[in-house]
């Protein structure tokens, strides 16, 4: 199937959902608001996110915007042959923002996707055009580096994110720790967890939000903003992916049987081994999330 590419603009009110192949979001003018399976973060303009395929996002767009978003199944020619390579792009959700000569080249895409070819004509353009952004993201984002690295000091990062659950936390923050660049960062943090910084990030906020509404009385909607979830239905949706009920049934349960469910082997998160657990410390401001690198919220 050959590759989409189309303008539009983002609805206000939030909505959510995950098809089976990926895209890639640029916001042009505006800003928009993307959350990746519980992280995400504010996409201004020249600015863009990376959507892997399968992944729950929730979006919104703020006032008056404009999005340029690329639909890329997986047997698409620009993912495909002699462009094999750029489906690396996908791993993970990423933000990124883009530098002169790619805001030069998307005004050349639009100037293209402007000129009315026939059907078949522009599916075969648009591929192309697809092949040079991915391409121009793949170098800017970074080349894996060998495994055979020292290994990260986990629970230095462990102790950064807890006291950063709900503030801004970016990959570039964690990668600062490590005096790596992120996309260095990203490779060697892969290779020792199993998981990627997002899915790691996303784990340790869960098992926040997990503590609070067992151990507290805080209404779900705090509990979402203090570990760094956009909202409360956000929180109920990567509950119920992971746990299998929602943040209310778990309360719930818990007050009907005065049992406590917190011991490691009740309502586990499913996520891959090899990423230590998190106490259940949790700030009280809510997140901002900043474009420009890979970003948590």
């Amino acid at each position: 199937m050959p590759s989409t590419i189309r303008q539009i603009p983002l609805e206000s009110a939030t909505k959510h959902h995950s098809h089976d192949f990926h895209q890639i979001v640029i916001t042009l003018c505006g800003s928009s608001e993307f959350e990746i399976e519980g992280l995400g973060g504010r996409v201004n303009a020249f600015s863009g996110c990376i959507v892997p395929a399968n992944h729950e996002h929730f979006y919104s767009g703020n006032g008056y915007n404009r999005q340029l978003i690329l639909d890329l199944p997986e047997d698409a020619p620009a993912l495909t042959g002699e462009h094999r390579e750029l489906v690396a792009l996908f791993d993970a959700p990423r933000f990124f923002a883009l530098d002169n000569p790619l805001r030069h080249y998307l005004a050349f895409v639009e100037s293209e996707l402007a000129q009315g070819f026939d059907t078949s004509a522009m599916s075969f353009q648009q591929d192309r055009l697809a092949a040079t952004l991915l391409g121009s993201l793949k170098a800017r984002l970074g080349a894996s580096e060998s495994a055979s690295q020292r290994r990260l000091n986990l629970d230095q990062i462990d102790r950064f994110i807890r006291h950063h659950l709900a503030d801004e936390l970016r990959v570039a923050d964690l990668a600062k720790l490590a005096c790596l660049s992120e996309a260095h960062f990203s490779e060697r943090f892969r290779v020792q967890t199993g998981l990627s910084p997002w899915q790691y990030v996303r784990r340790q906020r869960l098992h926040a939000a997990r503590q609070l509404v067992l151990q507290s009385r805080l209404p779900l909607t705090d509990i979402a903003i203090q570990t760094g979830f956009a909202n409360q239905s956000a929180l109920s949706h990567a509950f119920r992916r992971s746990y299998g009920l929602s943040p209310r049934q778990l309360r719930q349960g818990v007050s009907a049987t005065n049992t406590p469910l917190d011991s490691a082997t009740h309502l586990a998160p499913s996520s891959t081994s090899g990423a230590t657990s998190l106490a259940s410390s949790a700030p009280s401001s809510r997140a901002s999330v900043k474009t420009g690198a890979l970003s948590f919220r």
